[in-house]
């Protein structure tokens, strides 16, 4: 269940909240969430463990990747937490020394939530599209999907849908391949 938003919202207001919930300013207003649910963490952690060694560390993989569990990113007047976001480091060679990214990712994934799901597609997604992010995956672990989408002439195109127990090698990250069981805290 979320906290009502509120209109004109500062940074102030974010850091007043407390650490029981997650905050984001949206096209000027407070977004409030209770933090996730275990099989929402369980798919965070899950895709993280999978991704990050491959891409971030280069262990089994191309490496050439920043992949950062829910980063602070502040995008114009928006302040937004993806559950995972990911940054080629030909782009962003080093990583910034505040607390939080000015630059967009290239790859974000938000794991849907009932409580997070509408503001997951109709407020995030927008902000990602007006700030170039060339990829997101949102993952649904109650219906079991991952929905990969690409950016194109500033539309999000789904580029699959996968699910149940697929074994992906979903763009940007295809160099390797997802067994969604392991996603989903299935057996894999």
């Amino acid at each position: 269940m979320s906290i009502p938003a509120h209109r004109g919202a500062t940074y102030e207001d974010l850091l007043r909240l407390p650490d029981n919930v997650v905050g984001e300013i949206l096209d000027g207003e407070l977004n409030v969430s209770p933090r996730p649910a275990p099989r929402h963490g369980r798919a965070q952690s899950a895709l993280m463990f999978r991704i990050g060694p491959p891409y971030d560390d280069g262990q089994g993989g191309p490496g050439g990747w920043w992949i950062i569990v829910e980063p602070e990113l502040h995008l114009r007047r928006d302040v937004v937490v993806p559950d995972i976001a990911g940054w080629r480091r030909e782009r962003m060679p080093a990583l910034p020394e505040t607390a939080w990214f000015e630059m967009a990712p290239d790859w974000i994934c938000e794991v849907i939530s009932p409580s997070t799901g509408r503001i997951d597609r109709a407020k995030k997604l927008p902000i990602y599209a007006r700030e170039q992010v060339g990829w997101a995956w949102l993952v649904d672990p109650v219906q079991r999907t991952l929905e990969v989408m690409k950016l194109a002439n500033d539309v999000w195109t789904v580029q699959h849908v996968y699910g149940g127990d697929d074994k992906v090698a979903a763009p940007p990250f295809d160099a390797i391949e997802i067994d969604l069981r392991s996603i989903w805290g299935d057996a894999a």
